[in-house]
């Protein structure tokens, strides 16, 4: 599939060797079940007088696997899964992408495709994307589907190039896509990134109305939704008594949306009071309804009126999910009940509805132990619960803000023994803890590791990476901005041939 990729997008493919050690771990963890425990978290003892950086010994390994290349059977879960384990490095995951079809005979699918899209969307490598989507409508067995432009929309979107977002949608006629469907999914990623205002013009201004189908109520509903993501509550309120104007059939989910901007913006007694009139008017209520009635409840009237709400729907025959405990779970730890969150665990765990990663983050939020966090972490992987990158993340800056970096070090070996590439986030999590401990010299090792994989680093005086003495947090937001400008500018000028100087100064005033 690749090799039909023209040689400029094939300039980022190294060659494949580079790429074993890196692969060496994740095989074993997708392809075959280990075949003795993991260590466990709460072992608290890194080697002394050095912070752990772990290494494995793979010359051995890299010559076996690279042998072994054509006897692996990989399947499309084992490259999915390396893919996300990739997603925050896309040289890495793109070369991963190509040596598997290239080296081991895998046949992409949509899926995989689709995922290696939204990687190099999220670096802002859209001409590496169209072109893997031109590739893939040559193949049988990779067509581009719907999620394939969906996923295009919203790193569009995300980068704020609405225009290219619609453009795209006008052109899926050569894809046989352009339909209401493509529509949805194109205002959906509009109103995920805050381009609310640009989705109802293009709704209910005048390009409306050469669309060639109706709009649905599912659309206005995202509108809706739209102006609730940016906390605009005058206007939430004045597109819904709109909807009501215009003659719009409000459903299940529309009252359900309205809710939870009420409890959002403030006024959860509103909330209760529509989902008595949702019970009035005999809407058959779901899940997600009694959920945010749920927190609507427990705002106003505590926890425990939350919890009977709770049972009341249990006996209606409407069963919980996941969401319904991690809303009782939280409550409970806000309110220092923390024992009784861990009995909701349990009883999760007994009537088959397995905790998430949610679940335990509320949890991990109000302990205020080291250890108990750490056996709480070893729970949780055990229980089959990945951590997520914000999980590790989360842990990182608790112990970062109380000045423990042993168990620092424990949650960054274990993000690395899981084949996760650490991100922004977490390289400054970390160095932010040993700048406060004053490692200064381990700290701006990192900061170099950092920079060398391309991901921007925070400046930072105490590591000389200030740029100006006395410089303002708005100045240093507005450099973070035009840096992000002129990397979309750098991709845009390939396209219009605009100067990419004109651009960043454009941004810039």
């Amino acid at each position: 599939m690749l090799s039909s990729i023209p040689p400029r997008c094939r300039r980022h493919f190294p060659s494949p060797h580079s790429l074993l050690s890196h692969l060496h771990l994740l095989l074993n963890l997708h392809t075959s079940p280990p075949k003795t425990p993991p260590n466990s978290l709460s072992t608290l003892n890194p080697p002394r007088n050095s912070l752990p950086n772990p290494t494995l010994d793979l010359s051995n390994s890299i010559h076996n696997l690279s042998n072994s290349t054509k006897s692996l059977d990989f399947d499309q879960t084992t490259v999915l899964q390396t893919l996300s384990c990739y997603a925050s490095d896309w040289k890495k995951a793109f070369e991963f992408f190509n040596w598997v079809e290239t080296q081991c005979g895998f046949q992409h699918t949509t899926e995989t495709c689709n995922r290696m899209i939204d990687i190099l969307g999220k670096f802002f490598e859209f001409d590496l994307a169209l072109n893997l989507i031109e590739v893939m409508k040559k193949s049988q067995c990779s067509m581009p589907d719907y999620t394939t432009f969906r996923v295009m929309f919203k790193r569009y979107v995300s980068a704020h190039l609405v225009n290219e977002a619609i453009c795209l949608f006008d052109k899926l006629n050569g894809f046989g896509l352009r339909d209401e469907v493509s529509f949805s999914n194109l205002v959906d990623a509009l109103c995920e990134y805050k381009h609310v205002i640009e989705a109802e013009e293009l709704c209910l201004g005048k390009d409306g109305k050469n669309l060639g189908f109706g709009l649905s109520t599912k659309i206005y509903n995202m509108i809706l939704r739209g102006w609730f993501k940016i906390g605009w509550w005058a206007k939430c309120r004045e597109f819904w008594e709109e909807m009501d104007r215009i003659g719009v059939r409000k459903d299940l989910h529309s009252y359900s949306i309205y809710m939870d901007i009420c409890c959002k913006g403030g006024k959860p007694w509103k909330a209760v009071k529509l989902f008595k009139e949702m019970k009035k008017k005999g809407i058959k209520l779901d899940v997600v309804a009694y959920n945010t009635a749920i927190r609507a409840v427990g705002l106003c009237d505590g926890v425990d009126v939350a919890v009977r709400l709770s049972r009341e729907m249990m006996e209606l025959g409407c069963e919980p999910n996941v969401v319904t405990y991690n809303i009782i779970v939280k409550f409970l730890c806000e309110n220092g009940r923390v024992r009784e969150a861990y009995k909701v665990l349990d009883k999760m765990s007994k009537r088959g509805c397995a905790p998430n990663v949610l679940t335990y983050h509320c949890i991990f939020g109000c302990l205020e132990k080291p250890r108990e966090i750490l056996e709480l972490f070893d729970g949780m992987i055990g229980s089959g619960v990945r951590p997520r990158m914000d999980t590790y993340v989360m842990l990182m800056r608790k112990f970062g803000r109380w000045g423990f970096l042993r168990p620092l070090f424990v949650v960054w070996k274990k993000m690395e023994e899981h084949g996760l590439a650490p991100d922004e986030f977490a390289y400054n999590a970390l160095i932010d803890a040993l700048v406060q401990k004053g490692m200064i010299d381990m700290a701006r090792k990192y900061d170099e590791e950092m920079l060398a994989k391309g991901i921007s680093a925070k400046p930072r005086a105490e590591l000389g990476t200030k740029l100006v003495t006395g410089e303002s947090d708005d100045g240093l937001l507005m450099k973070s901005i035009r840096a992000r400008i002129s990397k979309t500018a750098h991709w845009w000028s390939r396209k219009r041939n605009i100067s990419c100087g004109t651009l960043v100064k454009t941004g810039s005033q």
